[in-house]
Parts: structure tokens; sequence; C-alpha cells
């Protein structure tokens, strides 16, 4: 079954020349039981897509379905089947932890446990007595993940899930993805921190601009891409055969060679372990290499012509993001409460 299904997809806003796009024909197929990431600058149309997939906006054009149901004519039953963990989202600030789950769960007509929820994010019961006005923006974000969890979903979103997490919390975060992935969960992930998708998606989409470049694994978007990971060596006694016949070698696309080193660009990984032993096999010896892998932002580049997936209000881009940092994107939210003094 096709999980996520968008044909002629587009969302404006205003009429004639001062229309706006936000999305623009987006026709997009997510298999069950995928790990599909949707990956593109702030701005790109990512959560207008979502928020279109849960009827919460309208498309101008366009259908979508999830999981076989028309989500304009069969709202309900998607909503059913799709757990969500939004980017921008508030929660009761004077409620605990557990009311929150405990509402989540009675949402969604579940019968989740909600010590289990908490323990699965990385929250222990201590941290589900208190009111989430005490919680660090990580434990916030770990518990709307756990709230996304309660009922047991078929389609998980999750818009910008590294929100706020430290390194530890996004570890818990991937390991949950790919559990979830294992149960049979179709988990569509919205960001635009590309180690993160590139860590736990088998395929991935680029937006840009409203509308989608690509889409395909990591590995097919280096092929077509042309973008290439590099295996730097140090070598002693080279003879020039034995550089010669490296070019050879399948995945492998260029060799150089300069006074520091010798180069072996690659699109496919295992051409690395094939190099080494030819080098061997030839009796050059080999006194140390490194591998300086191609990065999605790379990948991004290629695709797309702009050197960053940060968009351009953004302070930071993931160039100069420390590792752990999340750059997080504005692009909507989804409010749980209305009451003034508890946003």
């Amino acid at each position: 079954m096709t999980a996520i299904r968008t044909r002629g997809l587009t969302k404006r806003y205003g009429s004639g020349d001062d229309a706006v796009v936000a999305l623009e024909g987006l026709d997009l197929e997510v298999a069950d039981g995928e790990v599909f990431g949707f990956l593109g600058p702030n701005g790109a149309g990512k959560t207008t897509t979502i928020d279109l997939l849960l009827d919460f906006v309208r498309p101008t054009e366009g259908a979508a379905m999830v999981h076989g149901y028309d989500t304009q004519e069969e709202t309900d039953a998607v909503r059913d089947r799709v757990g969500v963990l939004p980017e921008g989202f508030d929660l009761w600030h004077r409620s605990s932890g557990y009311r929150h789950l405990e509402f989540a769960i009675a949402s969604q007509n579940g019968d989740a446990d909600p010590a289990a929820l908490l323990e699965r994010v990385g929250l222990d019961r201590t941290d589900g007595r208190r009111p989430v006005g005490d919680y660090s923006k990580g434990m916030l974000q770990r518990l709307a993940m756990a709230m996304a969890l309660a009922g047991d979903p078929a389609v998980l979103v999750l818009d910008e899930p590294s929100g706020g997490l430290d390194p530890h919390g996004i570890r818990t975060m991937q390991e949950i993805v790919r559990e979830e992935a294992e149960r049979g969960t179709t988990v569509f992930f919205s960001s635009h921190i590309l180690g993160q998708v590139a860590a736990v998606c088998d395929r991935v989409g680029i937006l840009d601009d409203g509308e989608l470049v690509t889409v395909d694994t990591i590995e097919g978007l280096r092929e077509t891409a042309g973008v290439g990971s590099r295996l730097v060596l140090e070598t002693a006694g080279e003879p020039d055969d034995a550089v010669d016949d490296l070019s050879g070698i399948e995945g492998v696309t260029d060799v150089t060679r300069d006074a520091d080193g010798l180069y072996v660009s690659y699109t496919d990984p295992r051409a690395k372990a094939t190099v080494v032993h030819r080098l061997v096999e030839s009796d050059t010896a080999v006194l140390d290499f490194d591998i300086e892998e191609a990065t999605l932002e790379d990948l991004f580049a290629a695709f797309t012509g702009t050197g960053t997936i940060a968009g351009p209000d953004s302070d930071s881009t993931t160039e100069s993001a420390p590792a752990g940092d999340v750059v997080i994107e504005d692009e909507g939210s989804l409010e749980a409460d209305t009451e003034e003094g508890d946003r």
C-alpha cells in the first residue's frame, strides 16, 4: 500500500500577480513502512505540505491521500491513523506530562501506558509528574514525541523533530524512528538538518521554493548529482600503473595525485576497500588514509544551485552550526492551547 500520495498538490495565498506560491504541483508517493525524508530550506513548503496532508489548510489545486483516505473528504479517518510531532507546538504549561499523555491517548481512543511512553522518549516518572512549564526545550520535544506515539499511529509525521534536543536526545529520536520503521510505521520526516535525514531515511525528497526537485536514496542522489566522496591516501612506493588501474574500479569517478597524497573520488562506498586492496596488491605501501564524505549539503547545492540549506532569514546554517545544534525554522505551528498565559 502507498501510505502517502499527492497529485498536483498546490497551495497559493492570494490571487493574481500578488499570489504567494507556498507549494506548486507536488506529485509524491511514500511507501507503506518507509522512512521518507522531506528536505528543504526554511520556507520551502515542508510545513505547508504537512498542513495539507492533515487538512489544516485546503489546497488551491490537487489532492492527497493517506493510507487510501482522501485528506479532504475523509479527514477523521486520516487523523485517526496519523501521529504528529509539529514544529512550533505549544503545550499547557500548568499541566503535567502525564496529563498531556492521558489527553493524547484519550483523543486517539488508545490504551497506551503513559509511563511506558515517557520511558520510551527518555523521560522518567518524576518528569511526568512535573508541570511542563518547568520543562527544558529538549524535554518538551521529547514529550511531544511521546504524544505523537500515543495512538500507535500507522503514519508518523515529524516536522523538525530535533528542535531543542541535545546530541543524546537526537540519538534517542533516531532510535525511535528506526524502531517505528521496524514495526511497519511509515515515517514522514521533514527537516532542514541534513545529517538527521541521512541518518534515518530510506529515501529523500528535496523541496526548494515550493517545488519538488528530486526524490531518491542518498546514494542515488550522489550518483545523479555526480557528487561523491573522496578517499585520501598517504602512500609510499606508488607506481604509475597502480594509480591508472584504480580508475577502472566500479564506483570510482576520479583519481588524482599530488605531493600531499593520492585522492580517489567515488560514488559507491564499496569502492573504498577495492582501492586499498589494489594498492596493496601492487606493492604500494598505504601509510595512512582518511575519508572525506560528501554531505547532503553538497547534494542540495548540486540539485538547487545554492550552497546552504538554511533559509535567508536564519541566523545560522548547517555549515556553521556546531555538532548537535539545531537550526529552528518557523513555517507555522499547531497550537494546543489558546488560554493567555499558557503559551
